[in-house]
């Protein structure tokens, strides 16, 4: 499903169908200390019954599942979705799955104790989500907005691929990012309270296939609307500037968060 937003990539096309096959095997690529951190604050736990919103391929259900919540996973993409259940249904895990933009979601019947939104809530038309996930929630109810960027300026091999992207992709609104906390749309301030907020430091480790594999799953590249021939050219050079590397490294990132409790 092609999406556009005004604020993303100067309007130009993405859909994430295109890279679901690689975000499936090269996207699943939080530390543990990200899922450690969401249980220390009371997210995704025993008892508590999770909608886990532009769930991709379902990494954050398949990762939390064992601290015992309900998920359930929804996406704009039914190709995520399908590989979601795919890679659920092979570790035998029990979550359900199905595909819905989230600006719609106000029609699901079932009521949630947390809503989950991981490396996706700028794409949502805020004005349109935090109603519904007000009333997707139960009396007391949690929204948690988390992400995990790389950073360019601090970490070398982050920077040159952040570079290549651009020669291929110049509108990618991706780049340049710092550590920096996550901004709250004014529209969810009018039915949540901000309960908690953070950042810290994450080195993510990778070989050359599997940093590779991450970037060509990114909007800027598999998702983007690059013809095959240009992706193909992309891969070329950004293998080239990768064999000047050791086969395995770390790449530095940050992770955010913040907590918003239903009014």
């Amino acid at each position: 499903m092609e999406i556009s937003r005004t604020n993303i990539d100067n309007g130009n096309k993405f859909d994430w169908g295109k890279a679901s096959s690689d975000y499936a095997k090269y996207r699943d690529i939080y530390p543990e200390e990200f899922y450690k951190k969401l249980v220390e604050l009371g997210l995704g736990v025993k008892g508590q019954k999770v909608l886990d919103i532009g769930t991709g391929t379902g990494v954050l259900p398949r990762n939390m599942y064992r601290f015992g919540a309900e998920w359930t996973g929804t996406d704009i993409s039914a190709e995520q979705i399908e590989q979601a259940k795919i890679l659920s249904e092979k570790s035998g895990m029990d979550i359900s799955y199905f595909a819905c933009p989230a600006e719609k979601l106000g029609d699901t019947a079932n009521k949630f104790d947390v809503i989950t939104a991981c490396q996706c809530y700028w794409y949502f038309e805020h004005e349109k989500t935090a109603p519904q996930f007000a009333g997707l929630l139960n009396d007391g109810g949690k929204v948690a907005f988390l992400m995990m960027n790389w950073l360019p300026f601090e970490d070398e091999i982050a920077g040159k691929t952040e570079e290549l992207v651009l020669k291929y992709n110049p509108e990618w609104s991706g780049k340049c990012d710092t550590m920096k906390p996550m901004f709250v749309p004014e529209p969810y301030l009018e039915y949540f309270d901000v309960e908690d907020s953070g950042e810290f430091l994450l080195p993510v480790h990778f070989t050359r296939e599997s940093w590779n594999g991450r970037i060509r799953a990114c909007r800027g590249i598999g998702a983007s609307s690059l013809t095959e021939e240009e992706k193909s050219a992309w891969e070329k050079e950004h293998l080239a500037m990768l064999a000047d590397y050791p086969p395995e490294f770390d790449i530095k990132h940050y992770a955010a968060y913040v907590v918003l409790k239903k009014k």
